[in-house]
């Protein structure tokens, strides 16, 4: 039986050939779509074979608490980028960013991107690790307790940056 064909595209490069070679994703917002968008990048690091590390601090902290994680917002305010056609007062009445959370819940779920607490244990499952801030955490009075299970720790800024020695390592920040 023959195997069926496939198409690579040519400029495609295997995971041994990539520059980058481990990432670290700094999350330092507890918005919906930068949460996701961390989670998004640490996952498709992850699927070149790629090292992937999260590290949460301030506001971002709330997307590795147990009793939030699934209950982020979107931020209509002061986002110039959401809903362009619309004046930006809008953004601040009562219950619009609660409608357009759920707006973008599902649009995600259209697309088959599982809630943040899923996306999580999909990262740590596929070899990723998930950090939080120490000086955050202190600031913010949170218990270790409160946090996710799949927690690799709660370090300082000095641990983090060791996370992303080596050669071919990068840094994003969101």
């Amino acid at each position: 039986m023959e195997a069926p064909a496939t198409y690579t595209d040519p400029t495609t490069k295997k995971a041994d050939e990539h520059p980058v070679r481990k990432v670290l994703v700094i999350v330092s917002k507890g918005t919906l779509e930068d949460v996701y968008a961390g989670l998004i990048m640490a996952n498709g690091a992850l699927m070149e074979g790629m090292e992937a590390k999260m590290f949460f601090t301030f506001f971002g902290l709330e997307a590795i608490r147990k009793d939030r994680q699934d209950h982020l917002h979107t931020s209509t305010v002061g986002n110039p980028a959401f809903m362009q056609k619309m004046p930006t007062m809008l953004g601040g009445l009562p219950g619009f960013e609660a409608l357009a959370s759920a707006m973008m819940r599902k649009e995600m779920d259209k697309l088959d991107i599982p809630p943040v607490s899923e996306f999580m244990e999909m990262i740590v499952a596929g070899g990723g690790e998930i950090y939080g801030c120490k000086l955050a955490v202190e600031m913010f009075k949170i218990e270790e307790d409160e946090f996710i299970d799949d927690l690799a720790g709660v370090i300082t800024v000095g641990d983090m940056y060791a996370l992303a020695e080596g050669e071919g390592a990068q840094i994003i920040f969101i």
